[in-house]
């Protein structure tokens, strides 16, 4: 009987990463798992780590990396990924993106492996194209605030892409949109967590600017199916991850407070600077390339997403 695949998750703690290990290891991976646990939490896998063919490992990926056994699969998901979370670890945000990314590209370069690298929709910044297409450029301010997350995610991609091309390391770049669902951390500063935390606590629900921006939002599951399958895919190129059913922040939170019954009113803060209008993907490559679209409707993962934050809340209160 052939040997399991040797699977590497940098950021294997965190909220995405957690959930990909576990779907790793329902494929019948070996999975080492590696985080610094700057954002993620060892409670995000503290399910996993009795199994035999899951090993943790603390550690920041920006140092030397090394694993003492051979790897087929690394990857790169290591990294801030909420404002309230780049803007205060600003350096510590660029140097995953740059450090790390290089030195999970050598490890999978060392190792023959292929690599698999979590990039952003916030490649795309403030988008004058809408729906985002994978041939959008974007619109980015490289000296704003939020600059530190996407022009580390867009030098992430650059260098990936130079290792396909100049070393023939097999690679693969996910684009992946709003992805939610349970280990979201409450605290983490973003529109959906936020709304739902203040909405279960009884707080007015922060809306930024007059709430007409728009996003997109991917459950969960959905997300790691399209970046399970675009592993396992022959395409290089970057390839848009989340869900084409778009909303408004306003009418988001008139959703949250009815999803969680809240007698919540909204409350209006000015818009972050570089704060993104809209943001939607065009999913046509994942579609042609993945067969792969979204199966779970807004309306039914936010329905799977509110247990867990209600117990979350709950502890968070006493």
């Amino acid at each position: 009987m052939p040997d399991k695949p040797v699977s590497v998750v940098t950021g294997g703690a965190g909220f995405l990463g957690s959930h990909l290990c576990e779907r790793l290891l329902n494929e019948g991976h070996r999975v080492i798992a590696m985080d610094n646990l700057a954002t993620g939490t060892i409670d995000n896998i503290a399910h996993l780590v009795d199994q035999t063919d899951f090993r943790f490992i603390k550690y920041d990926v920006t140092e030397y990396l090394y694993i003492n056994e051979p790897v087929d699969y690394i990857y790169h998901f290591a990294s801030p990924a909420s404002p309230i979370d780049y803007l205060n670890m600003p350096i510590q945000t660029l140097k995953v993106g740059a450090l790390g990314t290089h030195k999970a590209l050598g490890l999978a370069l060392g190792n023959g492996a292929r690599f698999i690298l979590a990039s952003t929709s916030e490649v795309y910044g403030d988008p004058e194209e809408h729906p985002q297409s994978e041939s959008y450029r974007g619109n980015v301010d490289p000296v704003g605030l939020r600059g530190v997350y996407d022009e580390a995610k867009r030098f992430a991609e650059a260098m990936t892409m130079a290792y396909h091309r100049y070393h023939k390391v097999e690679t693969r770049i996910a684009r992946i949109f709003n992805t939610y669902g349970p280990r979201m951390r409450i605290k983490d500063g973003r529109v959906l967590p936020a709304f739902l935390s203040q909405a279960l606590r009884g707080e007015d629900l922060t809306v930024f600017g007059d709430g007409s921006q728009t996003r997109s939002f991917t459950y969960v599951d959905d997300a790691i199916e399209g970046i399970f399958r675009l592993a396992m895919s022959g395409h290089a190129d970057p390839v848009n991850i989340g869900n084409p059913e778009e909303i408004s922040i306003r009418d988001f939170a008139d959703e949250i407070t009815r999803l969680t019954g809240s007698d919540s009113q909204i409350t209006y803060k000015e818009l972050p600077p570089d704060d993104p209008k809209v943001r939607m993907p065009d999913i046509a490559r994942a579609r042609e390339v993945l067969g792969w679209e979204p199966k779970v409707d807004r309306r039914s993962g936010l329905k799977k997403t509110l247990p867990y934050f209600t117990d979350k809340v709950s502890v968070d209160v006493r």
